[in-house]
């Protein structure tokens, strides 16, 4: 997509695009996630594995006049259909949060699976007809953008983005004084001007899994659950000494990465021990022990789901544990 095609959908509205590929506002649009949000009837619902550099975004959902992960997709999306495609996702990432694992899925009309899945007359007629979209979307795209669909695939029966999802992985980046700072890797990586005790790190974040109410680490949201299952979390250093952890949980509560985060390099700092993280995760009160960390060194890196014929009834259980908070 050409940096004037994102211009005009800033506002990151339903797009819709005649055949000569002029993207405009769709001023009957209604807002993401609501219950008016108009969706096609499913003949078709596809796949999309994406990454994203999150810099220049303000987060994945789509909000208007902003530029936004959802928002660019969906028009190049919709530029490709010749009517709105909408999208749902795993994991709403934040402005500023990065992802090489993201995962969306898209419904569509037989009218919009045949036009976007038509192929060239080089091109040969074997294989999945989605993948066809997966070329489409890097043209339309272009070569540099900061958002790329790797792969299109046909959903198999049951599947949602969302609510089939088992867990997901991020993993979170800081270059401290004994690691050194390399700009290149600016844009996904925190610095911290101390020297971090990754093993202190390491044994306070382990201290954390399992089952537990989070609410300490979690941005408060009305009526919303803060209990989740930390299935992985702890520390290392890279080859080039930059302090990594991977963070591993059924679903995660908003900002709880990035707070988890901030209260191991507490501990790495020496201002906290390692098992204060858990005396504070179990009285269940936002503190202010600890700072939330910046969003550059977050990173989506994994999506999990169970096997095809266990995704509608995760899908379900999901669904019905959401419909209970």
């Amino acid at each position: 997509m050409t940096t004037g095609d994102e211009r005009r959908i800033a506002g990151d509205a339903e797009a819709v695009a005649d055949d000569t590929g002029t993207i405009a506002q769709d001023p009957g649009a209604t807002a993401p996630g609501t219950a008016d949000e108009a969706r096609p009837v499913a003949d078709h619902r596809i796949r999309l594995d994406l990454a994203y550099d999150g810099t220049g975004f303000k987060g994945w959902a789509r909000q208007p006049h902003l530029r936004t992960v959802q928002g660019t997709l969906e028009a190049a999306l919709t530029r490709i259909a010749g009517s709105p495609v909408l999208l749902v996702v795993a994991g709403r990432t934040d402005a500023g949060v990065h992802a090489t694992g993201q995962v969306a899925h898209a419904d569509l009309t037989q009218g919009q699976w045949e036009r976007m899945t038509q192929r060239r007359r080089a091109e040969a007629r074997s294989g999945d007809p989605a993948a066809v979209i997966t070329r489409r979307l890097a043209g339309v795209l272009g070569p540099y953008s900061d958002v790329a669909v790797h792969r299109v695939s046909t959903a198999p029966d049951g599947f949602d983005a969302r609510f089939s999802a088992a867990w997901r992985r991020y993993e979170y980046r800081i270059a401290d004084d004994l690691s050194g700072y390399d700009p290149l890797q600016r844009h996904r990586t925190t610095r911290v001007r101390a020297a971090l005790d990754v093993e202190a790190m390491d044994e306070a974040a382990r201290g954390l899994i399992g089952l537990h109410d989070f609410a300490a680490y979690c941005k408060p949201r009305p009526e919303a659950t803060t209990i989740r299952t930390l299935l992985e979390f702890g520390w290392r250093r890279d080859e080039s000494g930059v302090l990594v952890a991977n963070v591993k949980a059924d679903a995660f509560c908003h900002s709880m990465v990035r707070a988890l985060v901030g209260a191991c390099v507490a501990v790495g700092e020496g201002k906290l021990a390692p098992a204060d993280l858990a005396v504070l995760r179990d009285a269940r009160e936002r503190t202010s022990a600890f700072k939330v960390l910046e969003a550059r060194g977050l990173t989506l890196t994994e999506v999990g789901y169970p096997a095809d014929d266990q995704l509608a009834a995760r899908a379900e259980r999901t669904r019905n544990r959401r419909d209970r908070e």
